[in-house]
């Protein structure tokens, strides 16, 4: 950096070099120079790089040539195998005959190494080595024998090791009749690649001696450049360069013969104001003091002048470079002796604790969680106020409760954050209980007192001392010396406590340090009490959706159903789902959205839930049920509207209406009816894992008001083992996908039909969920049965009220044939009421229906809508008792509309025909054909 620059320099170094040791006349020979030993380290590295070079081509090849293997093993057995005549040859009383010359012919024409005709259970029809044929082949031939599939694999066993690929012969009717295995020998492909190893070496020999010509060159350019310097000397040099530049803390200026610059260290440029292009300048162009710039040029000595450099005041000292020299430089040194540093360093930290301010009202408080909250208060404080910081909270905190209204009731609070230089602080932990029994303490005091409190002198804490010795003394042990406590308080209330240590800083805490804490407790128990408020309400907007969702799903035998419910991280929504059982083993499946977030979206959604509950049990078609829905909505919405504070309350919330999915399966048809109220179609996983989205008419979501446009139902057949899965909008949309995204993650997790439905759910989330949904997610998967074609028997009734003692006699056998011989009074007198009132008052045509399912369900269907209702008849009345027979003996009973007509049904308790019914005056069954209803 110095060398060539002015006489008196040149001079100065040349006799340092004259009065140097010994040590450079051995410079420059040898592996102890820095380019000796940077061209053995280029020649061992180009050494390892080429041999792992060599040795990866070399695998490389391998599996090239076991690959290639592979592929023409596996297109010489597939296209033997599906060659004219194999599968008529393998069902010949001698395949052997027919194939082994065949099969040679074609292993000599591909260069394979051999041919194996197979049977089903694996024995050789034909192979290369003639002693094998009738023999049993080895490894396991299941893959293609059992499932018809075609594979290669690496063979090991007998005769040989070997690429082996092994494809099944179909006969017409895609049974499994033979195999052909073709292959070539794991030595075959060693030898291949071991005829290009030469070539392989020859060229890492070459390029090794390139790289090492190539390092000695390099070696001999450096080794001109560094003029044979060892790397201990090197590093003397350097180290001594970078004390003067650097490290050395008084300012040092190494003026030449000519007074320029040649050299200034980073002190002197920071006391004199110095840039890096004032070297090489003459010391009267620096800016420097007058009085400065005459002694530089004076040429004479002096220690210690003060002299001034803008502001500061400076102590200088001044010595030639060379001593008995008439042309020569001089050196430089000084350092400040004002007191301005301190001013300025007081200064410096005034406006570092207004920018921590700054930060912590940016960086406290950026999440709604009280714990995360309390970390970034900790946080913010280390290290540039204390050293570690630690914050408690009381338990009511923590739990989003509101605190304790007394301070004293707050003595004992939950460490939930800590934060420090080290690691191995002598603290207690996160998640320790802290206690302030002892009054003197400063936490106590600070927690009565309701400010900060400075304990600059641990050591004379006796309060704090007392209240844990031990962990005190270790504290002590440790360096900890000053504590600064705050109360964290908002509305007056104390929510919590800060405490800030210090042992790695020298300077305790002062009384300038109170105001910056208060200043920064308050903000932080600000976001804390925000904190706190939200998960409060988060909670209870948990705990009412979760109330208002089902806990238990009842049982039927329609479906397998299994469920997901996750509430959204930034506040619960109103998404629902439900499994309601209907007459004749159906299965209702419903999910549901309430647009929006928070207490008043989960009340809606419970309303809306007990709702379709209730419409439910009408047995109305899916598409009419969403109208009553609709409507019922749309007078919530009004209702709402009309209280004082309703719009507000609504624009607040973001509750503009909701989305609804009801789908009918019936097990006995495998018919599945769904409509939608603007809520995303299911889908469906088909037995053999096709996933599908069907197409429904979307409609609008409830409240929105209909106008002339109606809901329409969609139908779709559904196979024994299908999968429904309906689900939320939540599940799909996310930051960092749009739906059709989503769309193609759920098809590609729903593709694998062997999983169960509580598997799917899983293996849905696992997939889709993000870590901080915005939205909340509702899955439900429905794996769909059909009911035993045994277990349903069927009759059409003539309208004659003489069939109807036929067709009870025919239910009576069906009965027991089912082994409910126990229920077959009930039955027949059930079904007599109802088959004689439908032919009497019905239309045709007129159906009867028995389901053997949990329940025995009787099912008589009309084609009028005539609406059956219950009577109490006079006991001079002939007829009227037909349906209060059928209430009084039957489990339950309903009516349900089709399109067109109406199905009267009741349900017998299986395994329950020991349980007598009410009392009542029980006629002939014959003689209750003649009873009206």
């Amino acid at each position: 950096m110095i060398r060539g620059r002015g006489r008196g320099w040149r001079r100065w170094r040349g006799r340092e070099r004259l009065g140097g040791s010994g040590a450079e006349k051995g410079r420059g020979t040898g592996l102890r120079s820095v380019a000796g030993q940077v061209f053995a380290l280029e020649a061992l590295i180009a050494l390892l790089v080429i041999a792992v070079a060599a040795f990866v081509t070399f695998q490389q090849e391998r599996r090239d040539t076991e690959r290639d293997a592979r592929v023409r093993s596996l297109a010489v057995a597939e296209a033997f195998a599906h060659a004219p005549g194999i599968d008529t040859a393998l069902t010949s009383p001698d395949p052997t005959a027919e194939l082994q010359k065949r099969a040679e012919a074609t292993r000599l024409a591909t260069g394979v190494d051999f041919i194996a005709v197979l049977s089903p259970s694996g024995v050789r029809y034909t192979d290369s080595q003639p002693e094998l044929i009738g023999q049993k082949a080895t490894g396991d031939l299941s893959r293609a024998a059992v499932d018809g599939e075609s594979y290669t694999e690496l063979f090991h066993g007998a005769p040989n090791d070997a690429v082996r690929a092994v494809v099944p012969v179909l006969d017409a009717q895609g049974r499994v009749v033979g195999l052909v295995s073709s292959g070539i020998a794991v030595e075959s492909i060693a030898h291949a690649v071991e005829e290009r190893l030469p070539l392989l070496l020859g060229a890492a020999g070459g390029a090794l001696a390139v790289a090492v010509g190539g390092a000695a060159l390099v070696s001999q350019r450096l080794r001109r450049q560094t003029h044979g310097l060892g790397p201990a000397e090197m590093t003397r040099m350097k180290e001594h360069h970078e004390a003067v530049l650097h490290a050395v803390r008084e300012g040092v200026l190494i003026v030449d013969a000519d007074h320029r610059l040649l050299l200034a260290n980073d002190e002197a440029r920071r006391l004199l104001g110095l840039t890096a292009e004032a070297e090489r300048r003459h010391v009267s162009e620096l800016g420097l003091d007058p009085r400065t710039v005459e002694l530089l040029e004076s040429g004479r000595a002096a220690t210690d002048e003060v002299h001034r450099a803008g502001d500061r005041l400076l102590a200088v000292s001044v010595r030639p470079t060379l001593p008995h020299g008439s042309e020569s430089g001089c050196v430089m040194t000084m350092r400040d002796t004002t007191e301005l540093a301190a001013v300025t360093g007081r200064a410096a930290v005034a406006r570092g604790r207004l920018q921590l301010l700054y930060e912590a009202g940016v960086r406290i408080g950026t999440t709604l969680e009280v714990v995360r909250t309390a970390e970034e208060l900790a946080e913010v404080a280390v290290p540039r106020f204390a050293d570690f910081a630690t914050v408690e909270l009381p338990e009511a905190v923590l739990r989003g409760e509101e605190p304790p209204q007394v301070a004293s009731a707050s003595t004992e609070m939950r460490r939930t954050a800590l934060s420090g230089l080290r690691p191995d602080q002598p603290l207690q932990p996160v998640g320790d209980v802290v206690r302030f029994d002892v009054r003197s303490t400063p936490m106590a005091t600070a927690l009565h007192a309701g400010h900060a409190v400075v304990q600059a002198e641990l050591a004379s804490a006796e309060g704090w001392r007392a209240q844990d010795p031990e962990g005190a003394a270790q504290a002590l042990a440790y360096g900890m010396h000053s504590l600064l406590t705050v109360p964290l308080l908002a509305r007056g209330v104390v929510l919590g406590m800060a405490n800030f240590w210090r042992a790695d800083t020298p300077e305790p805490f002062g009384e300038e340090d109170l105001s910056f804490a208060e200043e920064l407790a308050a903000r932080a128990a600000v976001a804390i009490d925000n904190a706190r408020r939200f998960t409060r309400e988060h909670a209870m907007a948990v705990t009412l959706q979760r109330s208002l969702l089902p806990r238990v799903l009842p049982e039927q035998s329609a479906v397998e159903v299994a469920y997901r419910y996750l509430p959204a991280k930034a506040g619960v929504g109103g998404d629902w789902f439900d499994v309601i059982p209907l007459p004749g083993a159906r299965v209702a499946l419903v999910v549901g959205d309430v647009v929006g977030h928070g207490l008043h979206a989960a009340a809606t959604m419970g309303r809306l839930r007990t709702a379709v509950h209730n419409f439910s049990t009408l047995d109305v078609p899916p598409d009419e049920l969403l109208g009553h829905l609709d409507e019922l909505t749309g007078r919530i919405e009004d209702r709402d509207a009309e209280e004082t504070d309703g719009e507000g309350r609504r624009r607040d919330e973001g509750i503009t209406g909701a989305t609804c999915l009801y789908a009918i399966y019936d097990p006995a048809s495998g018919l599945c009816t769904v409509a939608s109220a603007g809520h995303p179609g299911p889908a469906l996983v088909g037995p053999d894992g096709r996933v599908d989205f069907p197409e429904l008419s979307p409609g609008l979501p409830l409240g929105l008001g209909l106008g002339d446009v109606p809901f329409e139902a969609t139908e779709l057949r559904l196979p024994e083992g299908s999968k429904l899965v309906l689900f939320t909008d939540g599940l799909l949309e996310d930051r960092g996908r749009d739906l059709n995204a989503g769309l193609g993650l759920l098809r590609s997790t729903l593709s694998r039909p062997d999983r169960s439905p509580e598997q799917t759910c899983s293996d849905v989330l696992a997939t889709l969920l993000s870590p901080a949904p915005r939205d909340d997610i509702a899955l439900l998967v429905a794996q769909t049965r059909l009911l035993d074609r045994e277990r349903i028997a069927e009759w059409t009734v003539p309208r004659d009220p003489s069939a109807v003692s036929p067709v009870r006699n025919a239910a009576a056998a069906k009965l027991s044939e089912w082994g409910l011989d126990g229920l077959a009074f009930t039955a027949e007198l059930i079904l007599s009421e109802l088959i004689t009132n439908a032919v009497r008052y019905g239309a045709d045509p007129v159906t009867v229906r028995l389901l053997h399912d949990r329940t025995l369900i009787c099912e008589v269907s009309d084609g009028s809508s005539t609406s059956p209702h219950l009577r109490h008849a006079a006991a001079t009345d002939e007829g009227g008792r037909g349906l209060y027979l059928v209430a009084q003996y039957a489990e339950r009973w309903g009516t349900r509309y089709a399109r067109r007509g109406k199905t009267i049904w009741a349900e017998l308790r299986v395994g329950a025909d020991d349980v007598e019914p009410m009392a009542v005056a029980v006629p002939d069954l014959d003689a209750l054909e003649d009873l009206a209803w």
